[in-house]
């Protein structure tokens, strides 16, 4: 690591900000944001609010460096979406066509070589993950597509606020974002479908639980979909199909994601399930997932691929 940054931690020790990180990067300091510019870091790495990766992307990329952005400024190509769902026009639209969109197990093909990364959110990749092979195979009728998840409180950031107080988070369960989440549309460019999603806010600390709804259009039954699932990720050592529903707690520190489908030929439903852990598939792992592929390295250099039991 050449340089880590924050404009809000600048000038204390990572060790002391992150005591997590105490054992490897104790005596690193931050340093301001802008001092990347200065630095001859090859690679950058970017973990910002909404709208602030525009005010750095440009130059870094015109500077000659790989960008990963975590953030959602270069997630979706039609620049049109930011104005209605982020509230704000993209600054830099002419890099929206050449960001890569980092879900690996769907856009392997389009990462080597890039250098702008632009990181999936994590309810858009268990969601893609989910139900992308089913829509992709013609499956299921491309709307009226329900997404309901379920995310641990990591998933809001550091930032403290009412709904995430301790007195009134535990024990507790509300959805949020009704009609209008913002990662509704991330989801619906993935997968090429209409998608009406809701998520939860649970009391657990990390981790994400998908079930999404889906019209079948044949005769198919739930071995089948199984089947179609493992025939998809049978080369992707970050996904495991599962014959059992997935759960909230297997993934947990790992950059797994569990996948699973039933078929109810009873209604004509399909219910597509996933679960991974918010803070390594559903984004710093999956970054240095997409950069291991972009860059020719193996795919799964520096991940974990085992959970934390119990």
């Amino acid at each position: 690591m050449v340089l880590a940054t924050s404009n809000s931690a600048a000038g204390r020790r990572i060790g002391e900000y992150v005591p997590s990180l105490a054992g490897v990067y104790r005596d690193v300091t931050f340093a301001p944001h802008a001092s990347i510019h200065e630095s001859d870091a090859e690679l950058v790495f970017l973990a910002l609010p909404h709208g602030v990766s525009q005010d750095y992307v440009p130059s870094l990329v015109e500077q000659g460096r790989i960008v990963v952005d975590l953030g959602a400024d270069y997630r979706l190509k039609n620049s049109a979406h930011y104005a209605t769902w982020y509230h704000a026009e993209h600054r830099s639209p002419e890099l929206l066509e050449h960001s890569v969109y980092g879900l690996v197990e769907r856009h392997r093909a389009d990462l080597p070589g890039a250098r702008l990364i632009a990181v999936p959110g994590c309810y858009p990749t268990a969601s893609a993950l989910a139900l992308g092979p089913f829509l992709d195979a013609g499956w299921v009728e491309s709307s009226g597509i329900v997404v309901n998840a379920l995310s641990g409180v990591s998933g809001a950031g550091r930032v403290p606020n009412d709904r995430l107080h301790f007195p009134r988070l535990s024990g507790n369960a509300e959805a949020y974002g009704l009609l209008d989440h913002r990662h509704t549309v991330e989801i619906q460019e993935e997968i090429g479908a209409e998608v009406l999603f809701t998520p939860h806010l649970v009391p657990a600390s990390r981790g994400m639980l998908v079930t999404a709804y889906a019209r079948v259009k044949g005769e198919y039954s739930t071995p089948e979909a199984l089947s179609l699932l493992r025939s998809v990720y049978e080369n992707d050592a970050c996904v495991v199909v599962t014959d059992d529903a997935p759960s909230f707690k297997d993934p947990l520190g790992s950059n797994v994601c569990f996948v699973s489908a039933r078929v109810d030929p009873r209604t004509g439903w399909l219910v597509a399930m996933s679960s991974l852990d918010n803070l390594t598939k559903g984004a710093a792992g999956q970054a240095v997932q997409a950069v291991n592929v972009a860059l020719g390295w193996d795919e799964t250099l520096g991940l974990p691929l085992m959970g934390i039991a119990p």
